[in-house]
This record gives structure tokens, sequence and C-alpha cells, in this order.
């Protein structure tokens, strides 16, 4: 959840040349040195700590990187709700550790219910960079990433550790692209999951007001629609507009050449239209999103759109708004109370 563009450039230069396979050169963060901080513990599926614990993904036909998060006081006679954590983009599953302290603190502390939670590897190459900046935890030219998450990752939680079998208890959960992934894997499968909850998550990707502007306010009466992909449009904007981050690095390595056929797919993957699509009815998903006004994506107004959107359909969406936050790492903490409250009701 760091400001994205700082990441892709530093990960993005430091990773783009890696390979996916074998161990990696050198590890991220000491494991050791972070379960000894945690009241819970982080278990090992990754290749990051001297030693190739992967699981192997039939989706994508290819080793992954997975941690697990298993609470304080894990019991194996006793049955968990199960929550996945998708990340961002220019990001893999190491970023979990960033935010790792905050959320066993909160299950700690009795502010989050204990859960078991799986952070999979969502980048493309098996490495975070920003030439290929991620997945977005769908199927497309890249790969099977909607079939890897739903299939082998949350089946491989479910088989290794001891999840509550109700769907009432199963969360999807991300930030930014994972937010994004969350929202889509959870409307797709209503029938394994029932709570999804994003921060700043991107929810309708296809956003223009009527005057064609992608950076413009949320407006009701002004609402346009996306109709081509240009590579060139300008998405997100950093450091007053000195850099600037392109469709092309989002879309292209997912949908190819730009015509027809990848914007349809792009609508297909949008939940603000996938609502309508898949006819989501009230009472099948309990939906959680938390922005900042001043997002560098303009992901409040893609928020906002499908707020109402779901209003219309009855749905039960709850929405919390930071005035002054931004696509960062401190909005997203400030966020996270708001979270826990709304995960904490839910699961009594």
């Amino acid at each position: 959840m760091r400001t994205l563009w700082a990441v892709a450039i530093l990960l993005g230069l430091a990773l783009g040349s890696a390979p996916a396979t074998g161990l990696r050169p050198c590890t991220w963060f000491s494991l050791d040195k972070v379960n000894r901080k945690l009241a819970g513990q982080l278990v090992d599926f990754t290749h990051n700590h001297h030693h190739d614990n992967r699981f192997w993904s039939a989706a994508l036909c290819a080793k992954r990187d997975m941690y697990v998060y298993l609470p304080p006081c894990y019991d194996s006679t006793r049955a968990y709700p199960g929550m996945l954590y998708l990340h961002g983009i220019a990001q893999d599953e190491a970023s979990f550790q960033e935010v790792v302290q905050t959320i066993d603190c909160a299950m700690s502390g009795g502010r989050l219910p204990h859960m078991v939670i799986g952070i999979p590897d969502g980048s493309l190459r098996g490495v975070p960079t920003v030439f290929a900046a991620g997945s977005f935890y769908v199927n497309s030219r890249a790969g099977r990433f909607e079939d890897y998450i739903v299939q082998d990752v949350w089946g491989l939680l479910t088989q290794k550790f001891c999840i509550d079998p109700s769907p009432s208890r199963h969360i999807l959960s991300g930030a930014s692209m994972g937010g994004f992934g969350a929202f889509n894997l959870g409307i797709k499968y209503r029938e394994n999951f029932k709570l999804v909850a994003g921060i700043f998550p991107p929810l309708h990707v296809r956003y223009l007001d009527c005057h064609g502007r992608y950076f413009a306010n949320y407006d009701p009466n002004c609402l346009g629609i996306r109709e081509r992909l240009a590579p060139y449009q300008a998405v997100g904007r950093f450091a007053g507009g000195l850099i600037t981050i392109r469709e092309s690095v989002l879309s292209r390595p997912l949908y190819g050449c730009w015509n027809g056929e990848a914007i349809q797919e792009i609508a297909r993957e949008n939940p603000y239209e996938m609502l309508d699509n898949y006819d989501v009815q009230p009472g099948q998903l309990q939906m959680w999103a938390g922005y900042g006004k001043k997002d560098q994506f303009n992901i409040d107004a893609q928020i906002e759109a499908f707020a109402d959107k779901a209003k219309c359909r009855g749905l039960d969406l709850s929405v919390v708004c930071d005035p002054k936050g931004r696509h960062d790492t401190a909005t997203g903490l400030r966020l996270f109370p708001s979270f826990c409250c709304w995960v904490s009701e839910r699961l009594k």
C-alpha cells in the first residue's frame, strides 16, 4: 500500500530482470525476525528464505509463492474464518510484512476476530516489476490468475488449515489492484465468499465523466464511460503531475493490442458493470470500501460511482472516505480501524 509509482520504480529497477524460478538471490526480510514480533505466525510457502517452499499452481502451470498468517494461539481443532489478502500493483506476497504487525495487533487486542489469512503472489512473472505491473487476479492472455486464486490458493488454504466451511465466514480483501480483485472475484463467486473488502479499490475501470475526462470528480448527472483504449491515457498522477502512470502499463500485459476486443474484455471484468451483468441481488454479498478523497488514480470517483450503482440495486455496501486521504500507506492505516469494525460486526 505504498505510493505505488515509487514502489514501481524501486521494484522495477531492482527486480525487473530477476528470474521467476529458483531461489531468490536475497530475501526481502527475515521471517524469523518478523515472527518474533507477532502474537500469531507467518507460515512460509515461498522461496524467499533460503528454501523453496512454493506450492504448485495447476492454473498457472508453475510454482507460486504465498504466506499464510495464523492468528494468536492457533488451534487446529477449531474452525476459523478464512481471508484472502490480495496485494497491489508492482508488489508481491512479501508486501504483507508491511501490514502484518498492524493486523496481528488488532487480533491480539480483540479489535479483529481471529482468522487465517492467505497472502498469495499475484505478480505476473513471480517477481514484482513495473514492466508487468500486475495480474489484477483475472484470467487473461497473461495467465489464469482468477483460477489460480479461487482454485489453487483457496484450495491449499482450506486443505491445510482449519477454515470454517460457511461462506459467510469467508472474506476476500485487498488493497488497490488487490481490492479490484477482491470485488471482481467476490461478485463471480458469491457461493464461496460472502464478505468483500477493499482499500482504495478501482471499482469502475472504464470511468469517465460526460465530457470524456478521467480525472473529473464524480457527478451522477454527468457520467460517461470509456469505449476505447488509449495507450497514453493517464490513469495516475503523482508529485503534482510530474509522474504519470499510463493505461498501457496496466492493460497491455493483460489484453495486448488496443482494439475493440480488449475494451470488451475490460468491460466484462469491470466491477461496476459486473453488478448488472452478474445480476447481484440483495443479501448475496456484504461489501466494504475505503478510499481517500485525494486519490492520485481518481479512485474516489470510481468508488462513488460504484456506490450509487450498488445503492440502486439495494446492495449492502459500506463506504468510508478519508477527506485528506491519498493512495498511500498512511491513508490505508487510517481506514483500517473501520475495516476491523466492519469485519467484527459480520463475524459475530
